[in-house]
């Protein structure tokens, strides 16, 4: 998070009220997205979650440069993809 400059209160934003919720790359995932604030470079953040029960365990946070096509597979970073794939989580 600390690298994509977002904080914890930024990414529970985007949890509770994103304004676009896609299917998670990872198997029972979720990621939704807010749109960034700089006007000039448009950007997105996405957060990707897994519920249990009633809680929600974040997975993963970052910044998505530009404009996302919608309906498509979600945009990851080839870094986190790596990382998520040395762990297990990504099929």
């Amino acid at each position: 998070m600390l690298f994509y400059g977002l904080t914890a209160d930024r990414v529970k934003r985007i949890i509770r009220s994103p304004k676009r919720v896609e299917n998670g790359v990872a198997e029972n995932t979720i990621a939704v997205m807010a749109p960034g604030s700089n006007k000039k470079k448009p950007s997105e953040v996405w957060t990707m979650y897994q519920q249990k029960g009633s809680k929600k365990i974040i997975i993963s946070a970052w910044r998505y440069p530009g404009i996302s096509p919608v309906g498509k597979q979600i945009p990851i970073p080839a870094d986190i993809l790596e990382e998520l794939k040395k762990e297990g989580i990504v099929i």
